[in-house]
């Protein structure tokens, strides 16, 4: 395992990166603020983007789409399917990103030279752990390569959700 940023919970392993953050929260909050599409729009994406649009459908088989909004106007629609849900331990899901802009697929494919087109999708795990009433949150992403993870590490994805994790935990210390 190669561990790329130690200090922001961050790793990368094979086709995965994860990312793990502690929040003073109990896990049935930090899930709800997963679950919930009210909650959801105040957290997800990075400082400055905004997401107009959050539809959940909370079932194996259920579909998710938010749209991401750019501080520039930019949308970035991202939806998938739930492969596996536990309440309150475990969202397993696939992530879409085919409805970003081209400029985004172009950006994104300057960094995988060996694989051309659509990213097409990935699946992310997402687990809630109860740690002396806190809660440990894992995020991991695999994705077909090493070529495609590395080329979202290189367009901002750890940047984007160190970012949206500090939104999420200041919305879950207001509730």
């Amino acid at each position: 395992m190669t561990i790329q940023n130690a200090a922001q919970g961050i790793s990368v392993t094979e086709n995965d990166f994860v990312i793990t953050r502690i929040f003073e929260a109990p896990k049935t909050l930090v899930y709800k603020a997963w679950s919930d599409p009210a909650l959801m729009k105040e957290w997800w994406g990075p400082h400055h983007f905004t997401t107009p649009s959050c539809e959940i459908d909370l079932k194996v088989g259920g579909t998710y789409r938010f749209v991401m909004r750019s501080p520039e106007g930019i949308d970035y629609p991202t939806g998938g399917v739930y492969k596996e849900i536990v309440e309150s331990e475990r969202l397993v899901f696939t992530m879409n990103c085919n409805e970003h802009t081209k400029e985004w697929h172009d950006l994104l494919n300057k960094n995988r030279p060996n694989r051309k087109g659509d990213l097409h999708e990935f699946v992310v795990t997402v687990t809630f752990e109860e740690e002396h009433g806190k809660t440990k949150l894992t995020i991991a992403k695999h994705f077909d390569s090493a070529e495609d993870r590395n080329a979202m590490v290189n367009l901002g994805m750890s940047e984007g959700w160190n970012q949206s994790l500090e939104k999420l935990e200041t919305l879950l210390a207001r509730q």
